[in-house]
Formats: structure tokens, C-alpha cells, sequence
């Protein structure tokens, strides 16, 4: 009988960081997944030569030198700097906002002038809720009008964030956005954080990297394993094989789960909702579409939410036109269902209340680490995940 230290359940980067630190520390690990390839969300197809971001665009950015330090020891990234725009109705404005987002939205060439034109909207935005009798925002639409003003609001957020969350801005708590980057300087890099960057060679070099030397399984269903708890809090589970009379079983001191955590319970207090994301992609018959990344499209009518433009994410200057075709994704957001990839957890109240009643269940369980954003039903950036998975492991 095969004995392992950990069952790791997903080799997203938690999967994969934690696995790649135990095996590191001399513990045995067998990681398994139930998509075709390893990677998670971050696995890239190649095709034409262009690193495709299968699951759509991932952009590591942290400020954290430890966590760019590990990244970097595995696979060394390379300088790409996020700069999206917004195409509203045929118009461009840089993201986030910026100057040059004031400059091209009213003519301001100065901060004060944009800062005047700011607090001139959230003013009216303000007491037009006034006069609704309300003192506080009671919905997005009015959190975000008064935090940036009708112009801004109307133009680059409300259909946007329409198509993302399925949902009238005016159905959509307050609480969502909080706050919204306002930047009184021309500067078009997205994240502040201090670094940020892909993989050279893609995100499969850098899972290949943290999975090296750790034995892992494709094409696994955790569920389907027969995965039981002894009575001395070990796991055991089959290991599959090409015939049922092969079949082999195994034990694991824990479990690392991150999976989705109401599937973990059986759904035994109900589902939890997510977001998810379609894909339209196709090569195109020319060197450069777009001349961006990432491309939002902000106004209600077009259907999907923003265009990747893969190729430059890691090909600069001249190396673009040395590709004479490209590879673009149309994203198209939509209400997840059962047998469709779960992106985005959907922070609202009922959906919060019911993951704080997984979390619960999760706190009892012994020899079980929940781990990821599926597993903690939590939005995370990678570099934060990888964080986590490393924090986890150390608290062993």
C-alpha cells in the first residue's frame, strides 16, 4: 500500500506551492486533478508559438520581495506592465483612471482641474441620494457615483460590471466596491504594487517548476476515489488505474483540499454561487490586433466584458511582428451552473452568510487543509495564494 504524507487535491498554485514546499521538506505528496492537464486556472496552451492563458489573463503582481523572490527562483519573469484601456462605443480611456483617462473623458490638462471635476459629480451624486432620503449608499450604483461621479460611472463601470455580475448595478450591493483608484498622474500601470510580470515561457514553466520531482495524477476525480477517514484521522483512497481489478489503495496522513468547499460537504447546506467566464478564441491572419493586452469593452451593448490579446503578454517590440498571426479570447461572463469552471464567488449577503457556515464546518475537520479561492470561497490574486499555501504548509 502506497503511504503519502498529503493528498493534495488541485494543482492550481496553492496545490502546487504547497506540494512543491513539502516535497522541499522531504514529505511525500501525490497531487491530483481533475482537468486534463496540471496548472489550475493558470494552465497556457500553446498555439502559433503565443503562451495562451487558457482560463483567461493572469498577471502576477506583488509587493511582497519574499513572494517575488520564490516566483523568480522557480522560473525568472519578464517586465510586462498592465495597462488596460476601455473601449466605450469606439472610444478609448486608459485603466485605471488616470490623467489621461480625465484628459481624454473632459479636456483636463491639470490635477486640480480633474480633481474639481471629480468632486463637482460626487457632489451632485450626493444630494441626488439626499433627495432620495437616503444617507448612506444603498447599492452600487450609488456607491459609485459617489465615489467618482456620473461620467465615469456611466461610461467605464456600470456596464461592465452589468455584464460581470449578470445583474443591475442598482441589485448589486454597495459593499462590492469600496473604493475606486483615482490617479492625479499620467500613469497607465494598473497594479501599484512593486513588481509584476509573467513567466518567461508561460505559467506551465513555473507549475513544471513547483511540481518537480512530486508525483502527480490527471484526470482524477477526488470524488470518485473512495476517499474515507481511519480511525486513527488518516486518509485512505484509491489510487485509479486503467481497470477497476488494478486499482490500488492508498493512505495520506492529511488531505489538502481546494476544491470547491461546498462539494467538499456534499452541498449539505446548499450551493454556493459563482461567476463564470466563456471563451471565444481564434487565430488571427495578422501580426498585431489590437495593440494591447487586455482591451475592456465597457458599454452595455457589445456582449463580452473584454478582448486578450495573449502575444503581448510576453512578446515585446520587434518579437510581436515575428509572429505573423496572433491569438485573441473574447471573455463573455455568466451565471455559473453545475459542470461549468466556478471563477468568481459572488459576495453577496446570502451567498457570505452560507460560505461562513462552510467555514465552520471546515474548522472541524481534522487532518483536512482547505486551501485556494474554491476551498475558502475567497477572491485571491496569485501572489496572495502562493502566500497562503506557504503559510499553511509552515503551520505544519
Amino acid at each position: 500500500m502506497e503511504k503519502y504524507d498529503y493528498l493534495i487535491v488541485g494543482s492550481g498554485l496553492f496545490g502546487a506551492t504547497f506540494a512543491h514546499m513539502a516535497h522541499k521538506a522531504g514529505k511525500k505528496c501525490l497531487v491530483i486533478d481533475r482537468r486534463p492537464q496540471l496548472g489550475g486556472n493558470v494552465y497556457c496552451d500553446k498555439v502559433e508559438g503565443i503562451n495562451v492563458h487558457k482560463y483567461g489573463a493572469h498577471i502576477f503582481h506583488t509587493s511582497n520581495k519574499k513572494v517575488w523572490d520564490f516566483v523568480n527562483s522557480i522560473v525568472e519573469f519578464n517586465r510586462y506592465t498592465n495597462s488596460p484601456v476601455a473601449n466605450y462605443k469606439g472610444k478609448y480611456y486608459n485603466l485605471p483612471f488616470n490623467m489621461n483617462t480625465f484628459n481624454e473623458m473632459w479636456g483636463t490638462t491639470t490635477p486640480e482641474q480633474a480633481q474639481a471635476k471629480i468632486d463637482e459629480q460626487k457632489a451632485e451624486a450626493v444630494e441626488a441620494m439626499k433627495a432620495a432620503g437616503a444617507a448612506e449608499p444603498r447599492n452600487l450604483e450609488e456607491q459609485a457615483l459617489t465615489l467618482i461621479g456620473r461620467d465615469i460611472y456611466e461610461k467605464l463601470i456600470k456596464g461592465y460590471t452589468e455584464k460581470q455580475w449578470g445583474r443591475k448595478c442598482t441589485e448589486l450591493p454597495a459593499f462590492i466596491i469600496k473604493r475606486l483608484p483615482v490617479r492625479l498622474v499620467y500613469d497607465n500601470n494598473y497594479f501599484n504594487d512593486t513588481y509584476q510580470g509573467i513567466p518567461i515561457g508561460g505559467y506551465n514553466k513555473l507549475v513544471e517548476g513547483l511540481l518537480n520531482g512530486v508525483e502527480t495524477m490527471t484526470g482524477v476525480d477526488f470524488l470518485k476515489m473512495n476517499c474515507q477517514r481511519t480511525k486513527d484521522g488518516e486518509w485512505t483512497f484509491d489510487i485509479p488505474a486503467e481497470s477497476a481489478t488494478q486499482k490500488q489503495q492508498a493512505t495520506a496522513r492529511k488531505l489538502v483540499y481546494t476544491g470547491q468547499i461546498d462539494e467538499y460537504f456534499g452541498f449539505k447546506l446548499g450551493h454556493l454561487n459563482f461567476r463564470t467566464v466563456r471563451f471565444e478564441t481564434e487565430v488571427i491572419d495578422k501580426p498585431n490586433y489590437q495593440g494591447n493586452a487586455v482591451v475592456n469593452y465597457t458599454d452595455r451593448e457589445v456582449p463580452y466584458t473584454r478582448v486578450i490579446e495573449h502575444k503581448h503578454f510576453e512578446m515585446f517590440g520587434q518579437q510581436v511582428y515575428d509572429y505573423p498571426k496572433t491569438v485573441v479570447s473574447r471573455e463573455y461572463s455568466t451565471e455559473w451552473k453545475p459542470g461549468m469552471e466556478p471563477y468568481y464567488p459572488v459576495n453577496d449577503e446570502r451567498n457570505n452568510a452560507l460560505a461562513n457556515d462552510y467555514r465552520a464546518l471546515a474548522e472541524k475537520e481534522e487532518n483536512v487543509i482547505f486551501g485556494g479561492r474554491l476551498a475558502e470561497y475567497k477572491y485571491y490574486d496569485m501572489a496572495p495564494v502562493i502566500e497562503s499555501a506557504i503559510r499553511a504548509f509552515h503551520a505544519e
